[in-house]
C-alpha cells in the first residue's frame, strides 16, 4: 500500500519532521500548482536550506534528480531522489503580504507562502524572519541567457507529478500550496505530500508524518 497523501488546501501550508533517510514526496494533485518547500535543522533552526550555497556548490540554478540541497552552514540537508517534472525554481522568495501589495495591487492582499510557512513553522521555534528562499517545486521560471531577465510561466507539472526529497539530517520541513496567481497560471489548487520512513519500501503501509 502506498503512503497516504496529506492534502494541503489551496493557499495554505503544513509542517512536519524528517529523520535521516526519510523520504518526502511532494505531489501536484491536479497539475499546474507550485509548492514552496523549506528545511531546517531540527536541533538548531538557525541552520536552514540555502539557495545561495546550493547554487554555489552545484554551479547551476536548475535542480532535479540526484541534486543535493545545502544549508547555510554548508551541510547537505536533503537530496532529490525522484523527479517526474524536472522544472523547478530555487531563485524567487516566497510570496508574502508585502509582495501582494507591491506586485498584485488589484488583488485582495494575502499573507502568501511566507505567512503560511511562518504559521506552520511557529510551533518549531522558527521566526518569520528566518524563513529562507524556498525550493519552489514545480515553479517554471525561465531565465534569459543574455539579459538574465526572469519570467514566471505556468508550471509544466501535470496531475500526479511528483518530486521526492531524501533527508540527510534530522529536519523540520514545511511546504505550501502556493498563493501567487502568476506562479500557478492564475488558479489555486491543493498540494499533496507523504513521508516514507527510512528503510520502508514504497508499497509499505505508512502514516504521512506530523503535518500541522
Amino acid at each position: 500500500m502506498q503512503p497516504s497523501l496529506t492534502v494541503v488546501p489551496p493557499r495554505s501550508g503544513a509542517a512536519f519532521t524528517l529523520a535521516p533517510g526519510d523520504r518526502l514526496m511532494v505531489v501536484d494533485i491536479e497539475g499546474g500548482q507550485v509548492s514552496d518547500v523549506v528545511f531546517f535543522n531540527r536541533h538548531d533552526v538557525e541552520e536552514y536550506v540555502s539557495n545561495g550555497r546550493t547554487i554555489d556548490y552545484a554551479s547551476k540554478i536548475k535542480f532535479s534528480n540526484g541534486d543535493e540541497l545545502w544549508s547555510n552552514r554548508s551541510n547537505i540537508m536533503a537530496k532529490i531522489v525522484e523527479d517526474t517534472v524536472g522544472v523547478h525554481d530555487f531563485l524567487l522568495t516566497p510570496c508574502s503580504l508585502e509582495m501582494f501589495r507591491l506586485l498584485y495591487p488589484r488583488e485582495e492582499p494575502h499573507r502568501g507562502c511566507h505567512g503560511n510557512l511562518a504559521s506552520a513553522l511557529a510551533p518549531y521555534g522558527v521566526s518569520p524572519d528566518r524563513i529562507p528562499v524556498a525550493f519552489n517545486a514545480f515553479m517554471n521560471v525561465p531565465v534569459d541567457g543574455v539579459s538574465g531577465k526572469l519570467s514566471v510561466e505556468p508550471p509544466l507539472s501535470k496531475a500526479g507529478d511528483s518530486i521526492v526529497f531524501e533527508a540527510k539530517m534530522d529536519l523540520v520541513g514545511a511546504l505550501t500550496a502556493c498563493s501567487a496567481p502568476l506562479s500557478n497560471g492564475g488558479s489555486f489548487k491543493p498540494i499533496g505530500f507523504s513521508i516514507l520512513p527510512a528503510g520502508c519500501e514504497p508499497d509499505d503501509e505508512t502514516d504521512s508524518g506530523s503535518a500541522i
